[in-house]
């Protein structure tokens, strides 16, 4: 996205931050803050930052995930996509972060999850390193499937990443994530 910044004096943000603001969230106008001459800030929209998912979504993800408990750290990639971070343990107490990413286009498009410290060789996982939780891109539904979701079927691969550790074996599994 590119930005065609206009120059604010902090004086007119004082009197008018209201109008201002409005013409950034609703225009997507940029603006350069001068103070005394010299630029000192600038407000760009949201967008800008985030990634191409509905708002409106994001906060129902945080919301489920708040019910239930979880505190994700959230952060933003360089590619702009939304991700969340949850600090696990493994069975054996071995720390463990997953790594939920939301691409541009989700609920439509996939998640991928990825953990880490992992294994190099660990099975049932992509060549990018995202665990296989969902097939190829078919057993995720929109509709149906959310962050929460997906970070239940996490923590079930990452049990069954503890059994192939221990015993060289992947564990059969129980039921597909589309159930």
């Amino acid at each position: 996205m590119l930005l065609d910044f206009g120059l604010l004096s902090m004086t007119e943000l004082r009197n008018r931050p209201g109008e201002i603001l409005d013409r950034v969230v609703d225009s997507g106008e940029a603006f350069i803050i001068e103070r005394n001459g010299s630029r000192k800030a600038c407000l760009v929209p949201l967008s800008f930052f985030f990634p191409d998912i509905s708002p409106a979504r994001i906060a129902d993800e945080i919301k489920e995930l708040e019910t239930h408990g979880e505190k994700p750290r959230t952060t933003i990639t360089e590619a702009r996509e939304l991700t969340f971070r949850f600090p696990l343990k493994l069975a054996d107490e071995t720390p463990i972060e997953l790594i939920i990413a939301l691409p541009h286009g989700y609920p439509n498009n996939c998640p991928r999850v990825y953990a880490s410290p992992i294994t190099p060789n660990a099975p049932h996982r992509w060549r990018d390193g995202a665990l296989c939780l969902y097939g190829v891109m078919s057993g995720w539904n929109p509709g149906k499937h959310t962050v929460f979701s997906t970070l239940n079927f996490a923590r079930k691969w990452l049990r069954h990443y503890d059994t192939w550790r221990q015993s060289g074996h992947w564990p059969k599994p129980e039921e597909s994530p589309n159930e």
